[in-house]
Parts: structure tokens; C-alpha cells; sequence
């Protein structure tokens, strides 16, 4: 019995040593790629598009009055304002 006991344990160890070590080549190989990647692909600044301005054609009452139902509906609703 103890026989068996101590062959399941080995096999416990190799296979778990197998995983960890799977893993470990994978996390360097994810590295590894990572950093070429960042080597021969750098990234390029990112450019803000300027919003044009809309609200000119858009009379006042309408946007008070949109205003209003979207502070009522976050108030009816406990929503961060």
C-alpha cells in the first residue's frame, strides 16, 4: 500500500513540475513576444480629432429641457452625476 502511496506522489510531483514548467516557458515566450513587438511595431502617438460644435443649431429650450429630464432621470435613479 505504501508503495502505491509513495508512486501517486511521484507522479503528483513530475506532473505539477511538468505544468510549472509549461507555464514558466509560456509567461517567458509572452515576453519575449511582447518586447519584439514593442521593438518593430512601436506605437504611434495617438491624435485627438477636434469636435466640431453643434449646438448652434439646436434651440435653447430643447437643450434645457433636455438638461432637466437627464438630471431627473439620474436623481430617480441614484446615478453618479
Amino acid at each position: 500500500m505504501a508503495e502505491l502511496i509513495r508512486s501517486g506522489v511521484e507522479l503528483m510531483i513530475v506532473g505539477m513540475g511538468i505544468v510549472f514548467l509549461f507555464l514558466t516557458m509560456l509567461v517567458i515566450a509572452i515576453h519575449f513576444m511582447s518586447s519584439l513587438v514593442q521593438r518593430f511595431f512601436p506605437a504611434e502617438p495617438q491624435t485627438t480629432i477636434p469636435v466640431p460644435s453643434v449646438t448652434s443649431g439646436i434651440d435653447k429650450r430643447t437643450v434645457a429641457a433636455i438638461t432637466a429630464a437627464v438630471h431627473h432621470y439620474r436623481d430617480k435613479h441614484h446615478l453618479p452625476k
